[in-house]
């Protein structure tokens, strides 16, 4: 069937999520199935994982059967606390070893990565050169892991200044942006604890104040799983997964289709 020319370009702002990132996939397995076009990506922090490896091209099934293996150990390790307590250098050969040693321009669909310059504290799109550096810059939570430098400049995670990268896909090229918010707070923890977890989820998922300037908002409700385990990815793909479908009449008639 010939594709539809005159079609709105979609594209897809995948957020931070930290060990949430596995819902990702959930998101774009239903696109997938519901037929929905993906034009552009851009990605933050977890949204920047998954987004390279959509983007070069790899099998989402292959992608979820690796997310099912996922450990802290695979992508991160122990530092003297000078900068960071971890750094994610692990994380960039596992993305090598997962995508290969790719540029921007090697992908099958356009894709850039947002982080935070640290210095300034606004978000940076990285665009060209290597994939590998710019996503862990991105996941480079300030304080814990160890900042990137690169071209001279330190970089951290995109959610400290813009979570929802609604912008950078539209500067893309993107008329239709589906946005995919992994930081919808839920109630962790005990007593006033939970309260101020509540109260930094949504500072987090509020940063950058783009979360209202998508065409349209995928926020699956995530109860009590919480940031740092990877104990449940079966059940956040799926949560992904009825999210999206529930969503999908409402793309088909932004879309026209």
């Amino acid at each position: 069937m010939t594709e539809n020319t005159n079609r709105k370009r979609v594209g897809l702002a995948l957020s931070g999520g930290i060990a949430r990132a596995p819902t990702h996939i959930g998101v774009l397995s239903a696109l997938e199935r519901g037929g929905i076009p993906v034009d552009y990506v851009a990605g933050v922090s977890a949204g920047s994982i998954l987004g390279a490896a959509y983007c070069a091209g790899l099998n989402l099934d292959d992608v979820r059967e690796i997310a099912l293996k996922a450990r802290w150990g695979r992508v991160s390790r122990p530092v003297w606390p000078k900068d960071g307590f971890v750094t994610f250098d692990r994380l960039e050969q596992f993305l090598i070893d997962l995508v290969g040693d790719l540029t921007f321009l090697d992908l099958k669909i356009p894709f850039v990565v947002q982080a935070t310059d640290l210095e300034t504290g606004e978000p940076h799109v990285f665009s060209e050169g290597r994939i590998a550096p710019a996503v862990v810059a991105s996941c480079s939570v300030p304080g814990f892991v160890v900042p990137v430098e690169l071209n001279g400049r330190l970089y951290g995670d995109g959610g400290v200044s813009n979570n929802l990268p609604v912008a950078a896909v539209r500067m893309m090229g993107a008329e239709f942006v589906i946005g995919v918010d992994l930081f919808r707070p839920s109630k962790l923890g005990v007593g006033p604890l939970r309260w101020g977890l509540w109260s930094i989820q949504n500072l987090v998922r509020r940063s950058g104040g783009e979360l209202g300037a998508c065409d349209c908002l995928i926020s699956p409700e995530m109860g009590k799983i919480g940031y740092v385990s990877f104990s449940r990815v079966a059940e956040m793909i799926a949560i992904g997964e009825q999210a999206t479908e529930e969503r999908l009449g409402d793309i088909k008639e932004g879309l026209g289709l």
